[in-house]
Order: structure tokens, then sequence, then C-alpha cells
């Protein structure tokens, strides 16, 4: 036993002497929100998320390539007794270094996949599920980059089903044309004491996108125009086959300044994707979100999102408020700098 803590002391020792020389890092981030949502007209559930996360880290940087960073993140649900409603951890190792970015660990999904079409990804998973618990990997060049990543969402017990995302996204833009394109696969495995009526399901989507964007030719900040195919793939083993339903999607997105009109169109079949957005299990759906951010300084970004849902002639509405706020820097180890 005193071998080992003397083992532990020369290893602490030796990692403290390492990162004397590299960078001491910090990151707090902030985020509150709330978003109200009336989908009674469409008898879809309609609730009110309102609440805010908090999420510091603190970390070494080696050798500008290999980052290592511990933290927490709190969410607190407003009306809630309890002091925190879900506090994760954060803890992970990241490698960025020209073109490759990787991660593993529990790590922020902000800035990696929470580009995702809602259809596939839902919103509330920016609110809820904030972080990456697995792997992710990026190559990125100045007009192309691919995304690679897994998260891992359940661990088998006896009773708690295993389950995981994984997927891949990524875009090429040599000009005004532009493809892209997003897709995973949830897989929600048995549990260790399965029940006779448990089944293992296979559920995810692909969205194909063809796009022009305007940006650099007229006087907005942003004209994006893009379309193409969404198919799903849902099976529930020994009780379905595999389906899937497929249909078109568009998008058009305009930003002036602090504002901005997005309209998302779907036509086609109807889907169930356990992780999506409820609405595209309508056979046609429009979407349009007009937001504005009146807040926007070097560390902090808020603004209004109001959005109507149009579908099987009735008109669903919904509003939000986001705040966030990030603020990170650093200190050099080395005292002889």
């Amino acid at each position: 036993m005193k071998k080992n803590i003397f083992l532990l002391f020369l290893f602490a020792c030796a990692m403290f002497k390492t990162a004397s020389a590299q960078q001491l890092e910090g990151a707090i981030n902030f985020h509150g929100f709330v978003d109200n949502r009336e989908y009674a007209k469409s008898s879809r559930y309609s609730p009110t998320y309102f609440g805010a996360r908090f999420s510091p880290e603190v970390g070494i940087l080696v050798d500008s390539a290999h980052r290592f960073r511990i933290g927490v993140n709190i969410l607190k649900q407003f009306g809630s007794k309890d002091f925190a409603d879900k506090i994760s951890p954060v803890i992970y190792y990241q490698y960025q270094k020209q073109k490759h970015n990787f991660f593993i660990g529990a790590f922020p999904r902000l800035n990696l996949i929470d580009d995702y079409p809602i259809a596939l990804l839902s919103d509330t998973l920016n609110y809820f599920r904030p972080n990456i618990e697995g792997m992710f990997y990026q190559y990125k060049t100045a007009n192309f980059k691919q995304n690679l990543w897994i998260d891992w969402t359940g661990k088998q017990t006896a009773t708690d089903r295993e389950t995981f995302l994984f997927g891949f996204s990524g875009k090429y833009q040599p000009g005004l044309f532009y493809l892209s394109h997003y897709a995973y696969m949830f897989h929600n495995a048995l549990s260790a004491n399965s029940p006779p009526n448990q089944h293992l399901e296979d559920n995810g989507a692909v969205e194909l996108l063809l796009g022009l964007d305007f940006s650099k030719k007229t006087f907005l900040d942003s004209l994006t125009i893009s379309a193409g195919p969404l198919v799903t793939i849902e099976r529930t083993r020994n009780v379905t086959g595999i389906q899937t339903p497929a249909g078109l999607i568009t998008y058009l997105y305009a930003a002036y300044k602090q504002f901005a009109v997005k309209n998302t169109f779907y036509k086609g079949e109807g889907h169930h994707l356990i992780n999506g957005d409820m609405f595209y299990s309508a056979k046609q759906y429009d979407r349009l979100d007009v937001s504005w951010k009146p807040i926007k300084y070097k560390n902090i970004e808020g603004g209004f999102v109001f959005s109507s849902h149009f579908l099987n002639g009735v008109i669903d509405s919904q509003q939000a408020f986001s705040l966030r706020y990030a603020l990170s820097g650093s200190k050099n180890l080395d005292k002889k700098r």
C-alpha cells in the first residue's frame, strides 16, 4: 500500500513538472433559456422549458495540440424544488492540430454536432443533454469538413437498456454550390434482465442537401437555399421489418444584422424518430422561424425566436429566448517565461 502511494506521489510530481511548462486553461459557460410551445391545435405535447445551465471547466493545454479538461455541467429548471435538477461531469481529452480535431470523454456538443437539422436531432438536446459522452472526430479544410461521432447515452444494467447514437455529417462548398449530409443511428438495446415484451430498436435518419449560398452576392449577411431527401430507418426487431419512410425537405435562410428568417418545408411520408422533432410525423409540414438578437457582445449573445408550425390545416406557435455567456482564459505555467 505504501509503495502504491509513493508511486502515485511520483506520478503526480512528474505530471506537475510536465504541466509547468504548459498552459493552465479555464472556461465558464452559462446558458439561460425559456421556450414556450403551444402545440395543442395539432394535438401535440405543449411544454414550457425554463431554466439555466452553468458549466465551469479547468485544464491543461500541452504542446499547443493536446488538451485535458475537467469540469461540471449543472442544470436548474426554474420552479423545481431541487437545488439542481441534473449535474453532469465534464471530463475530456482533445487533440486539435491543423485539419484534425478529436475528442474523447464527456464534452460539450456545442459547435460540434449542434448544427444537425432538428428533424433528426431535436433542439431539446441543447437544454437537457448538452454533452456528448463518447468520441468525436472532425477533418476540416477551407471548403470541406467531415465529422464522425458516437454518443453513449445509456449503460446496460439489470433494468436499464444500453443505448447509443453514432453518426456522421459533413459539407463540401467550393463556391456558390454546396453539398451537405447528416446521418445517425440510434441503437436501443436490451436490459440485462429484459422482459419478454422488450425489443431491440434501430432508429436513425439520413438527410442529403444540395444548396446555394448567395451570402457574398447580396447586401444580406447570409442567404442560402437548399433541398434534398430525408430518409429514416426504423425497425423494432422481431416486431417489424426495416421501414424507410422518405420525403423531400427544403430550407431557406436569410439574415441581416440582428434579424433572421428561416423557412423549413417537408412533404412525404411521416416519420417516427425517437431523437427527432415530433412534427415530422406529419406528411406535410412547414415551419417559419423569425429571430432577433438584440444582445451580441464579445462574450455574450442573446435573442428571441418566434416560430409558426403549419400542418394538418392548423397553426401551432412557439416563442423562445436564449442567452449564452462564454468566458475563457489561460496562464502560462513555465516559470522561466
